[in-house]
């Protein structure tokens, strides 16, 4: 799989003096802009509540418990 910022083709939206002012995405790029960023905060917050668990619990344990509710 290709990464996102080397198969984007990205338009630039330039001032009267040539200096780039916003990007113009495809509407495939743009979602798949938006998916990385939705896992990567997945991901963050995966990593933090690891971080600041004061205790697991075993997922059996877990599952038991969550299905009697």
């Amino acid at each position: 799989m290709q990464s996102i910022a080397k198969s984007a083709k990205p338009k630039y939206l330039i001032d009267e003096k040539g200096n780039k002012k916003g990007i113009v995405l495809n509407f495939r790029e743009y979602n798949k802009i938006l998916e990385l960023i939705e896992d990567l905060e997945d991901s963050n917050d995966l990593l933090r509540a690891e971080r600041e668990a004061t205790s697991f619990i075993p997922y059996d344990k877990f599952r038991k418990t969550w299905l009697k509710n």
